[in-house]
């Protein structure tokens, strides 16, 4: 039987887990109950497991059964890696499922229990198909994508040579409740998801009565006169081919109606699509906030946190997945995304280090409309189990052709 095959039998395994862990989302890098799920899910199959340290990892190497064929030196083949993030959101679900979380204020609401079924999926599908492999595959199961950096840490404990040498490509796949049909597979040369920052601002003035600011330095002005200098920078400073989006998401200042406040603080998050772009959004920020605070005559602590590097897709795995997609999924299922997403991942830091490719698949369920249908981290978001042997299937089929390409060169 085909790869696509055997997945679409493994479909009400991959359902009851991915319910399982729906159920008990964890956030954050210590996910010890997802842990212990993802090692009862891959339990029996003949992979060299390791736990992280820093982090509540899962690593599992599975080696292939043609890996060292043809080698005079004893080296192994080539390996390929596949991610599958594991935390959850601080999102209270609102979706009325009968297997919503039962954790008050957590959810899943990016679906990354899908994404650890998936590459369940996967797992099972290459086990049985071990001795054909001329290449070992590394399984990542990583906590902390939501902000914590989970991949890098990863990275560090060695997660890119846990097959012993460094993997030859990595592939992550990630669901979508809404923009795309279900089981449409999209991905794109070169930039696929922005950069992230973060944007923590202090204003100190001088506090005072609401009658007399003649009599204080009032910082509330200054906020209000930094969230629109700031949007009128961003259409000014940046090319509008090479685009930033910066968005005030927080301005909190005062108590009372009649007192001026000593302090005020924003935060906003950052996004931009090149290295030119992150270096004069940056720069841009900091100069329109320190000359707005030195005109209202108050002073101004920054603190500019950058967090997800852009993930770039390589030029020629991202090639590699769309054929394999349309090869899997069937041409009307699959095609390449015109631009990049806003938001951000930190896959991205696997791609800064080994080629490879991001590739999303549209999850909406089936008695919604993807164009209008609640977003990923929406308290309502919600994705179709149905997807998952094409999860499975697909992350599979990526790793398989591949040890092939290379076992081929």
């Amino acid at each position: 039987m085909s790869i696509r095959e055997d997945a679409a039998d493994l479909r009400e395994e991959l359902t009851v887990l991915r319910r399982d862990l729906h159920r008990e989302p964890e956030l954050g890098l210590d996910l010890p109950r997802t842990q212990e799920k993802v090692l009862a899910a891959l339990d029996g199959l003949p992979l060299e497991i390791t736990t992280g340290e820093a982090l509540t990892s899962v690593t599992a190497v599975l080696r292939g059964g043609r890996a060292a064929a043809g080698r005079p030196d004893g080296t192994r083949g080539p390996a390929v890696l596949l991610r599958g993030d594991m935390d959850a959101l601080p999102v209270q679900e609102d979706t009325g499922l009968d297997y919503a979380s039962a954790i008050p204020g957590r959810m899943h609401a990016c679906g990354h229990d899908l994404h650890v079924a998936g590459v369940v999926g996967a797992a099972k599908l290459l086990a049985a198909r071990r001795d054909e492999l001329p290449g070992d595959i590394v399984f990542m199961f990583q906590p902390g994508e939501e902000g914590q950096g989970g991949a890098e840490i990863m990275i560090d404990e060695g997660v890119l040579d846990a097959a012993g040498d460094r993997v030859a490509a990595a592939y992550a796949l990630h669901v979508f409740s809404t923009g795309l049909p279900q089981g449409t597979a999209v991905t794109r040369p070169g930039a696929i998801l922005a950069a992230s920052d973060a944007v923590h601002v202090t204003v100190r003035g001088k506090g005072g009565h609401g009658s007399s600011p003649h009599a204080a330095k009032d910082p509330v002005p200054a906020l209000a006169a930094m969230v629109t200098a700031l949007q009128t920078m961003v259409t000014r400073d940046l090319d509008v081919f090479d685009p930033a989006v910066v968005t005030v998401g927080s301005v909190h200042a005062g108590s009372a109606a009649n007192v001026i406040p000593e302090t005020g603080t924003l935060e906003a998050t950052v996004r931009s699509f090149s290295p030119d772009a992150h270096r004069r959004v940056r720069a841009g920020i900091e100069r329109v906030v320190r000359g707005v605070a030195e005109a209202h005559g108050v002073a101004v602590d920054i603190d500019y946190e950058e967090q997800y590097p852009v993930t770039v897709n390589d030029g020629a795995q991202a090639a590699f997945a769309l054929e394999t997609a349309r090869d899997v999924l069937g041409d009307e299922r699959a095609f390449e995304l015109p631009r990049p997403f806003t938001g951000s991942e930190d896959f991205s830091f696997v791609l800064n280090r080994v080629p490879g490719a991001f590739i999303g698949l549209g999850a909406c369920p089936a008695d919604r409309d993807p164009a209008t249908a609640p977003m990923n981290h929406a308290p309502q978001a919600a994705y179709d189990d149905a997807v998952l042997p094409d999860a499975a299937a697909l992350l599979a089929e990526l790793a398989v052709r591949r040890l092939a390409r290379e076992d081929a060169s």
